[in-house]
């Protein structure tokens, strides 16, 4: 089997939200936030099969609905990695396994077979996805999780405080992270194994804990600024862009 037989795209779908209630199933063009998402996953060339996540009847009625590959999982996972890997441990014959954000419907099929070359191509543990930020606002904002990496694309460090600190500016550059990940198979195990870091805990970052135990993050630069979906605005935002092609 070549490496994109061995890889699966996995969309995990929450339906709880504590900013949008049920955003995954809120409509935009006749068709549902999950349904957009998992059509881009299904048009990536570098991967050869997508399962949605599911942790509720509506979500995964919803899912069957449209014709996608689905699984329940458990209501009590505290992350989408560890439901990711609930559904990697049925399916062995996966050697890279990509999550996929459900709330993430501007990602495009290019700018995750991005993330999968990353992952293909190098030894690292995980891959995922970056966009250089100029404005300040965003630069300052909590909310918009920055990245600083070495000159070999390895993440060194991500926070939601402007990373690195500008004592002299202008020499800094910053990275917005987006939060796309591409895992070795026992990379995803492992990390999902692993008690939570204190960095962890304090940034509320769960990549913290990748790198806190010496596991390899690479990064790769892309163009794209997709908007995820947590707040009606951003809803509305997504909306009014997919009823306008």
């Amino acid at each position: 089997m070549d490496k994109i037989s061995k890889t699966m795209i996995i969309i995990p779908a929450r339906l709880a939200s504590t900013r949008l209630k049920n955003k995954l199933l809120l409509e935009a063009a006749g068709k549902p936030v999950i349904q957009w998402v998992w059509e881009s996953a299904v048009r990536a060339k570098l991967a050869s099969k997508v399962i949605i996540a599911a942790d509720s009847e509506e979500i995964y009625e919803k899912a069957k609905s449209f014709g996608a590959s689905v699984e329940m999982t458990s209501k009590e996972h505290k992350s989408g990695s560890d439901r990711i890997a609930e559904v990697a441990k049925r399916h062995n014959e996966f050697e890279y396994i990509l999550n996929m954000q459900g709330d993430e419907p501007q990602i495009t099929p290019e700018i995750i077979d991005t993330a999968l070359h990353a992952i293909h191509s190098s030894n690292s543990d995980i891959s995922t996805l970056v966009r250089k930020i100029t404005n300040k606002e965003q630069i300052e904002s909590p909310n918009c999780v920055k990245c600083v990496f070495d000159k070999n694309f390895n993440a060194l460090y991500f926070s939601r405080f402007p990373v690195p600190y500008p004592r002299n500016p202008e020499f800094a550059s910053y990275y917005a992270h987006i939060g796309i990940y591409a895992y070795k198979r026992n990379s995803l195990l492992k990390m999902t194994s692993l008690e939570q870091a204190d960095i962890e805990k304090t940034e509320s970052l769960e990549q913290l804990r990748a790198l806190y135990n010496g596991m390899k993050i690479r990064i790769a630069i892309v163009d794209l600024n997709p908007t995820g979906i947590d707040t009606i605005e951003d809803f509305n935002k997504f909306k009014a862009a997919a009823e306008n092609v």
